[in-house]
């Protein structure tokens, strides 16, 4: 079997008729009808039957042509890509549920300039960043350090094969919505908190307090609601004047000016960063990406 009885198969079953096939393949129609039994004879089966009327495709027969199909598809991407070096930039990165690392994303994707790209983001729980960054999914994966959980991730980081690099440091910030009632004040306290429930980013099966995307996350919390997408917490922060724990870091390109960030008065340091393989170069697209999430450095100085 070759790639070439393939070909003829798929071009008489799209003409539906071998002598009209022979034609658009610049082939004598006996050389065609050859060249298609000896390739039944191959694989034990009749792709067509012959009429009067041209030829039907049996059964089989429209199996065999899916399967060609898929063959040729491949075929032709394998060529463009090792053979005719069209290959497509790729760039991926995973990340906790940060709007300022989408909006890094967004920007990044606009300066890439290319008119051929795939491009990949990923929001997704603490370990999985880890763990696509490990496997290759991602380039790179954006995440927090602080006090509480830094020698737990450090080990997984070191086990998995990475290295974290900081990008910079800020404070705790209450996430609410503007109707809040306490949205008006300079700063919040955890016990002013307490009367109103407090949104957290399901970890899934690797639950831990030491992968809460959240600060604060061994506080006794009188009322806690899960969710895992950051669009189910902002109808949360409106209908239940729920509230999250963050960077401060907002973008109201992507989320509406409808949300504001308060200081906590209780504050601790979020040391943002990113993991990559251990030793391993970033790609010039990595390189735009990573400039663009310092320049929010600028933005909490």
């Amino acid at each position: 079997m070759t790639l070439q009885q393939l070909r003829y198969a798929l071009t008489i079953a799209g003409c539906g008729s071998m002598n009209e096939a022979a034609k658009r393949l610049f082939l004598s129609q006996p050389s065609l009808s050859e060249t298609v039994k000896e390739l039944e004879q191959e694989i034990g089966l009749q792709i067509f039957m012959r009429s009067n009327r041209g030829i039907i495709i049996t059964p089989e027969g429209e199996e065999f042509l899916g399967y060609a199909r898929q063959v040729i598809d491949q075929y032709g991407i394998l060529k463009a890509r090792y053979v005719e070096k069209q290959r497509k930039e790729k760039f991926s990165v995973s990340m906790q549920h940060y709007t300022f690392a989408v909006k890094a994303f967004v920007e990044t994707v606009k300066k890439a300039g290319m008119d051929s790209y795939e491009f990949a983001a990923n929001e997704t729980t603490t370990y999985d960043v880890m763990e696509n960054v490990r496997n290759f999914k991602s380039e790179i994966g954006v995440l927090y350090l602080n006090d509480f959980n830094e020698q737990v991730l450090m080990k997984i980081i070191r086990e998995k094969g990475l290295e974290f690099e900081e990008l910079f440091a800020c404070d705790t910030y209450v996430y609410l919505w503007s109707g809040h009632p306490l949205a008006g004040q300079s700063v919040i306290s955890m016990e002013e908190l307490d009367e109103y429930p407090c949104l957290s980013f399901d970890q899934g099966r690797n639950s831990s307090l030491y992968l809460a995307e959240e600060m604060k996350s061994t506080y006794d919390y009188k009322r806690l609601i899960k969710a895992n997408d950051r669009a189910t917490l902002l109808n949360f922060m409106i209908g239940l004047n729920a509230y999250t724990l963050c960077s401060g870091i907002i973008c109201e390109e992507l989320n509406g000016s409808d949300y504001m960030a308060i200081p906590l008065k209780e504050t601790e340091k979020m040391r943002i960063g990113y993991v990559k393989r251990k030793g391993a170069s970033i790609s010039h697209i990595g390189q735009i990406y990573i400039e663009e999430l310092k320049k929010y450095k600028e933005k909490i100085m």
